[in-house]
């Protein structure tokens, strides 16, 4: 959605452009400025090839008080002419933050009149009592972590980096696998931390690590220290960018570089 969100990171495949709507059974908020200016049990989802997903409020649920109109206008191929608020609560003003489809295209009118945010404009998102981080997390997105003996070797500047024989396999939708290493079989003395962090609203916030020595500076691994309750079981463990390493091997057999947005 054009006017919506930068294409998604997590959203790797490729076809014909699709967007579908559906309701969401959750309760959802946005809080600006100390102030809620959306609660709605009755908001949808919006999914969309190759962006991030999209939650839309009908206009009943927004706080009218908080908004203003402005002049801008954008218009998106697949969904018509979008109109836009400011949100100005106390002294703090978020510009053009709401949009809107007062008049959509033809196949659009499920989301006639409703409202949405820029997900980053305001200060936080709640589904039902629980905040939620980056962009709503897509129903049809899974992340599954299976438990194996497979052996993983990781290779950097020709020193054996991490090697083990209890890798933890994330299989994520639309991306490779990853494979989560325990710490006591990587060499840790290789590596340093960076102050690189990410935020995923499926598996928490994730902090990285560098070669030693290496004057890029570049990350080659991450580890979710912290994170959500829903994706327990890769806590503490490291994971290589298959990318940015220079082999990394499963069984004896080296994988391919996948292209990806890391690569």
């Amino acid at each position: 959605m054009a006017v919506a969100t930068a294409p998604s990171k997590e959203n790797l495949r490729q076809g014909p452009h699709r967007v579908e709507v559906e309701p969401t059974p959750r309760r959802v908020r946005v809080v600006f400025n100390g102030q809620t200016i959306a609660d709605s049990k009755h908001a949808v989802l919006l999914r969309e090839s190759n962006l991030l997903p999209v939650y839309y409020f009908p206009p009943e649920d927004v706080r009218s008080e908080f908004l203003e109109p402005t002049d801008q206008h954008t218009r998106c191929p697949y969904k018509g002419e979008a109109s836009y608020w400011t949100i100005r609560v106390g002294d703090r003003v978020a510009e053009n933050a709401m949009w809107g489809y007062q008049d959509p295209l033809p196949g659009r009118e499920d989301i006639r009149g409703y409202r949405a945010f820029y997900w980053n404009r305001v200060d936080a998102w709640y589904e039902e009592d629980e905040q939620v981080f980056k962009h709503p997390r897509d129903p049809y997105h899974r992340v599954d972590v299976l438990q194996s003996t497979r052996k993983v070797r990781v290779e950097i500047g020709g020193q054996t980096v991490a090697e083990s024989s209890r890798p933890r396999l994330l299989f994520e939708t639309g991306l490779p696998t990853r494979y989560y290493l325990p710490v006591e079989d990587i060499r840790m003395d290789l590596l340093e931390p960076t102050e690189t962090t990410s935020v995923c609203p499926y598996k928490g916030t994730a902090s990285y690590w560098k070669l030693k020595g290496d004057a890029s500076g570049r990350d080659v691994a991450w580890s979710y220290q912290d994170p959500i309750p829903e994706c327990p079981k890769i806590r503490g463990l490291i994971a290589f960018f298959n990318e940015r390493v220079d082999a990394l091997e499963v069984d004896g057999e080296t994988q391919d570089k996948p292209k990806t947005p890391w690569a």
